[in-house]
């Protein structure tokens, strides 16, 4: 790689500091940092419009769609405040589509278990936030995309098919 006018600053793929540092913290975290913000914010946007949308196959596939594009914003906006290039698009759409399919998983079964719509999209525009907060935890954009997944794999295992209730005291 050949050294680029900017001080501390390489060309390649994915530099190692961001020309355009901030002041204090975000003058010391390099792109591997905003990489991951890219990413959790992508889950956390994905999140929410899987709370938004339902389980419906067709919204969550539209879903996939917007998550993406939200995601590709989001990593754009950090590529003009800090010059990280493509590698922060791709971190936010990536986290957008897993946030959306994940958590349809979940809004899926939950739905199909007796939970209302309005409940359902409350809660996850909940965990929506706290994803997308967690984020800007370093290295914890990238330690949510890959739990995110495995969490919702584990549920999808244990879960129950519905909730019985007071049916299962009925007397036939």
């Amino acid at each position: 790689m050949k050294k680029s006018s900017c001080t501390g600053c390489w060309t390649g793929v994915i530099p190692l500091e961001r020309k355009n540092g901030g002041t204090g913290y975000a003058a010391r975290v390099g792109s591997w940092y905003w990489i991951g913000v890219s990413l959790g914010i992508g889950l956390g946007a994905g999140v929410l419009l899987a709370g938004l949308v339902g389980a419906r196959r067709a919204a969550v596939a539209a879903g996939v769609i917007v998550a993406g594009g939200i995601g590709a914003a989001v990593g754009y906006g950090f590529e003009e405040w800090q010059t990280g290039g493509w590698i922060d698009r791709l971190g936010g759409v990536l986290g957008g589509v897993v946030g959306v399919l994940a958590a349809a998983q979940i809004v899926r079964g939950t739905l199909r278990r007796g939970g209302t719509r309005g409940g359902t999209a409350t809660l996850v525009a909940g965990a929506a936030l706290v994803v997308a907060a967690l984020a800007w935890v370093p290295a914890l954009g990238y330690v949510e995309a890959l739990a995110l997944p495995g969490l919702v794999a584990r549920l999808r295992r244990r879960s129950p098919e519905r909730y019985a209730g007071l049916r299962s005291l009925a007397r036939d």
